[in-house]
């Protein structure tokens, strides 16, 4: 399955003719990043409060605002995340879909799938009613990124197709796209080619939606629940199940994620998780007692111990693999 219709290459979301009637779904600083503007969209309706791991409250939320409003489509705008949400939510009022990805990762776009946070951990909904009916991939939209969120959105793109090529659910037709996907991105990311990751990671969902991802998927939302970067936890999970596995895509995997500069060192987790984008609280210069009233409202604190449970958590996971006594559903896929 795909959209009906995918429009793609640069200025793609600048060309296309939006409806006058429409609510766009993104996180702040649409506006202020000049996006709206590159669109031309005309007469729309906004809800721009979206963060990283939304939640299924988010889309209630949504719905209650806008369900006495006048509108035919909602535009997702945005990361995975946007997409995510505003997939659900068109899907929940029976609105047409216009996806358009800033970030190139996900493959939301083109996929069936929501993933939202239920009780704090993630949730895959699979419906075909979430599939959109437009998809706009404009390379552009890279411009001006941060590499952060570039390093975590290409390896969630080269976690997925190479996962789902290994899937027993794929068939020629998506080992194909996987494979295919793989070796644009990975030209883009050894090269520093960033602008064709718009590409690959189209493939790449179009491939792995008609499939699925498998255990390095399942293994990450370990961490995702516990606030670490996505990306981050798949240059993990990922890596060492294409060892176990003896995938053909394990070598290049790696040679991606170090690439990437992916380190497991002890600085740069607490900075992971300080710095992670569903913080409410900025530590950079809070003093001592700041920080100590602030730690009791947060969900995941740094600190020795966390650190500690972070590397169990990783040889917890590689023994689960040595044993094969993991029972996640995705480890039969």
């Amino acid at each position: 399955m795909q959209p009906p219709s995918i429009h793609f290459g640069t200025g793609a979301a600048h060309d296309y003719h939006y409806p006058s009637n429409s609510l766009i779904i993104t996180s702040k600083g649409a506006i202020s990043r000049g996006w709206i503007d590159y669109m031309k969209i005309k007469n729309f309706i906004i809800f721009d409060e979206i963060k990283s791991n939304p939640s299924f409250e988010t889309v209630e939320k949504i719905i209650s605002q806008f369900k006495a409003e006048n509108f035919s489509h909602v535009i997702g705008l945005g990361g995975g995340s946007s997409l995510d949400v505003a997939k659900f939510v068109a899907f929940k009022m029976e609105k047409k879909k216009i996806m358009i990805p800033t970030t190139f990762g996900s493959g939301s776009e083109v996929t069936r799938i929501s993933v939202l946070n239920v009780d704090r951990k993630k949730t895959s909904f699979h419906d075909d009613k979430i599939l959109a009916d437009v998809a706009i991939v404009d390379s552009a939209f890279i411009e001006g990124t941060p590499m952060e969120v570039i390093k975590n959105s290409a390896i969630d793109s080269c976690a997925q197709c190479s996962e789902a090529y290994d899937s027993k659910l794929g068939n020629p037709y998506t080992k194909f796209l996987c494979n295919t996907a793989f070796d644009i991105l990975e030209y883009a990311i050894l090269n520093d080619k960033f602008e064709k990751l718009a590409l690959g990671s189209l493939i790449c969902g179009l491939g792995f939606g008609n499939s699925s991802t498998t255990l390095g998927h399942a293994l990450s939302y370990v961490y995702s629940n516990e606030g670490i970067a996505h990306g981050h936890a798949l240059s993990f999970t990922t890596l060492i199940a294409h060892e176990f596995n003896n995938s053909v895509f394990y070598k290049r995997f790696e040679s991606i994620v170090k690439k990437l500069n992916f380190i497991s060192d002890k600085q740069t987790y607490f900075t992971l998780v300080e710095q992670r984008p569903d913080k409410e609280y900025d530590f950079s210069n809070a003093s001592a007692k700041d920080r100590v009233a602030a730690y009791e409202t947060e969900f995941y604190v740094p600190s020795d111990l966390s650190w500690e449970v972070y590397q169990a958590m990783c040889e917890m996971l590689e023994l689960g693999y040595r044993f094969k006594n993991i029972a996640y559903p995705s480890y039969y896929a």
